[in-house]
């Protein structure tokens, strides 16, 4: 049965995510949720506590978006309309990174980084060292236990999952109008595309140890972790 966290504090996942950083060896942490939940931003305030308290350099976020498909392959495979969908990411090569990332043999992995703005991956933005002890990674699927994307649960250490609340579709419509989209279209594309994989990403919340119920309040704890 999966615990659940009751909109926790910052401070309380900072201390569950601590105990995975162990000097000289490599963890990963998975953070799951459907679109516009807030996983990046508690996954950014969690690596920012965590370096805080630890050490800089302790905890590097990897999410799962830099491994959009780009636009040009999408239109070609007539899936430009379901950006987003699962079919629409390269799952073999995030699973490979994370394979790399756990195997923790080189002195340094280059990983994606998604851009909003230009709706585009670019190439090694991010760097994760060796010395990284904890590696956190975000991402709409990495519950999922179909083709590709359940190889990913058996290569994290812990799986959390971010549920929704009720302002998350009202955040997505923002989000999608600030990055370039009419607000008619905006409010088009999360009820027909981003609910659909919503619905399909809150059905895999099972294989998550924990389900974390709302947001926390980050800007009220970061100063106490």
């Amino acid at each position: 049965m999966v615990a659940t966290l009751d909109t926790p504090s910052l401070a309380a996942l900072v201390e569950r995510a601590a105990r995975l950083v162990v000097p000289g060896e490599r963890h990963i942490l998975g953070i799951a949720g459907p679109p516009g939940a807030g996983k990046s931003t508690l996954a950014e305030a969690l690596v920012a506590a965590l370096d805080a308290r630890l050490g800089a350099g302790t905890a590097v976020l990897v999410p799962m978006d830099g491994f959009h498909l780009p636009n040009e392959e999408l239109v070609r495979i007539g899936l430009r309309d379901r950006k987003g969908a699962p079919e629409t990411f390269d799952a073999e090569g995030f699973v490979r990174l994370l394979r790399r990332l756990r195997a923790n043999e080189d002195p340094e992995v280059r990983a994606p980084r998604f851009d909003r703005s230009a709706e585009a991956s670019i190439p090694g933005a991010i760097a994760v060292p060796r010395t990284a002890a904890l590696v956190v990674t975000e991402g709409n699927y990495l519950l999922l236990d179909d083709g590709p994307w359940a190889e990913i649960r058996p290569l994290l250490d812990e799986a959390w999952h971010l549920a929704a609340d009720e302002g998350r579709v009202e955040r997505l419509i923002a989000r999608h109008i600030a990055h370039g989209k009419a607000p008619d279209r905006a409010r088009d594309w999360v009820h027909r595309s981003d609910e659909a994989n919503a619905r399909l990403v809150m059905s895999s919340a099972g294989a998550a140890d924990i389900l974390v119920l709302g947001l926390p309040r980050l800007s009220e704890d970061r100063d106490g972790t």
